[in-house]
């Protein structure tokens, strides 16, 4: 078996991690979520739920995989009490990975597709309706999709083949310091607009009043959800970065850092888009042809639109690749650890798996656009992310929290030991009764509300 290489700098511990947690997710995602429950006084709820209900979790990740010293697929074998069963847990893990990526890939090419329209013009001169037919008519052809799909493949690959070091740590981080440099020169741009003024307000001057047009329990629940699903925690993509680091420093100072670093990337993305929509008088809350449809449009009308659309879609691009790479990491992981493969190994026979596994939602736009798996125009992608965010993030969440709370599992003591091992911020021991009974409760209700959403509302 390969050894376990370790991050270079804690400064690449936490970039990456941060960069697994960003994703499309905030960047996509959060905006429009925001836009449709409320503005400002959404974004405060969902501030206290990621502090609640995402941070906890994060932190028992990082301590599984820091303690095993393994991947999600045989960390709870390494600390599962003799005779027990948690690594039946594993298998949540490794499926969450798979089927993140058997979506999340063709999503990720979507993007780099966009940054070659913008250079070279596509959208300019063209109506709102003729920009939304650019996005509908890419959709309809496999063979571009599956282009993109491969090469986001292929390029994410190379990057984990050079190893943790110097593949994934140092690609990562100039991906992510890139990243904040085009976040804040599009910010500087948007809310510099005539008449983004309404629009920064309505982002970050907090109006109760608007939440009450919605109700109360939907703004909650939306938070909630948005809170617990950005930081993609239950599918061990967080526990295997554990694994390569030091007993340095605490784990809830380090777990802090990276949701700082992901909620800064999600508020800046919104800091982008409600001024621009207010300047353009568009609706921030259409959902996600926000990105493809409405974007789109909005930069044909600026100044200069062509460079800053092009600048914003390379930042949605790395935004993706990074949680593409660190998930890609991963699933290598697995292998070594399952299999003791060399990573060269790992990375060839990956490589063609997940290729083969990302067609069915890229052929489920097109060729097989007729199979609608969740109901009338539904598609495959529809299918594979219900799987993955309703039923897997949540479950393997409430597996991890009961695992390292229960005397049956890991137990509160060993997680206590290893979560506090080092210099920095310490597990509240207070919270006990919170992570080991509430949380969960919370969690099981996310669960169950996102089947009665889904199927009975």
């Amino acid at each position: 078996m390969e050894k376990r290489e370790k991050f270079s700098s804690r400064l690449g511990f936490i970039l990456i991690s941060a960069g697994c947690a960003v994703g499309l997710g905030n960047v996509w995602r959060f905006p429009y979520i925001t836009g449709k429950y409320g503005g400002a006084a959404f974004v405060l709820i969902y501030l206290v739920f990621l502090v609640i209900l995402g941070l906890p979790i994060m932190v028992m990740e990082f301590s599984v995989g820091r303690s095993s010293q393994k991947s999600a697929a045989r960390s709870f074998h390494a600390l599962e009490p003799a005779g027990t069963k948690w690594h039946f847990l594993s298998y949540i893990a490794i499926a969450g990975n798979y089927l993140l990526m058997m979506f999340y890939t063709t999503v990720g090419g979507w993007m780099l597709s966009y940054v070659v329209k913008m250079v070279k013009g596509e959208f300019t001169g063209l109506t709102p309706d003729e920009v939304g037919g650019v996005f509908n008519n890419m959709l309809t052809q496999p063979g571009s999709m599956t282009f993109w799909m491969i090469f986001t493949v292929i390029i994410s690959f190379l990057v984990c083949s050079l190893g943790l070091q110097k593949g994934v740590e140092r690609i990562t981080k100039f991906m992510m310091a890139s990243l904040f440099v085009i976040l804040i020169i599009l910010c500087i741009r948007s809310v510099t607009l005539p008449g983004a003024a309404d629009g920064a307000a309505f982002y970050l001057i907090p109006d109760f009043t608007k939440i009450k047009e919605y109700g109360w329990f939907d703004v909650i629940f939306a938070a909630m959800g948005q809170a617990f699903f950005t930081l993609s925690l239950g599918i061990g993509a967080m526990a295997i970065f554990g694994s390569y680091i030091t007993k340095d420093h605490t784990l809830t100072g380090e777990s802090i850092r990276i949701c700082v670093l992901d909620t800064l990337v999600a508020l800046l993305a919104g800091l982008i888009i409600f001024p621009a929509c207010f300047a353009f008088q568009v609706n921030p809350g259409e959902g996600p042809g926000l990105v493809f449809v409405t974007l789109p449009n909005i930069f044909n009308q600026m100044a200069g639109g062509r460079i800053f659309g092009t600048l914003f879609f390379v930042f949605m691009s790395f935004a993706a690749l990074s949680t593409i790479i660190a998930v890609f990491e991963n699933i290598i992981s697995f292998s070594i650890d399952l299999f003791s493969w060399k990573r060269g190994k790992a990375v060839a026979v990956n490589l063609v798996l997940i290729i083969v596994l990302s067609l069915p939602c890229v052929f489920g736009f097109n060729i097989w656009s007729a199979i609608a798996p969740l109901g009338a125009g539904s598609t495959i992608q529809d299918l594979e992310d219900f799987i993955v965010s309703n039923n897997l993030l949540p479950l393997g969440s409430l597996g991890y929290l009961l695992f390292c709370t229960s005397r049956y599992g890991w137990g509160w003591k060993s997680f206590i030991a290893e979560a506090d091992a080092g210099r920095g911020v310490k597990f509240p021991k207070w919270s006990r009764i919170y992570v080991s009974f509430i949380l969960p409760a919370i969690v099981l209700f996310i669960f169950i509300m996102g089947y009665i959403q889904k199927f009975v509302k």
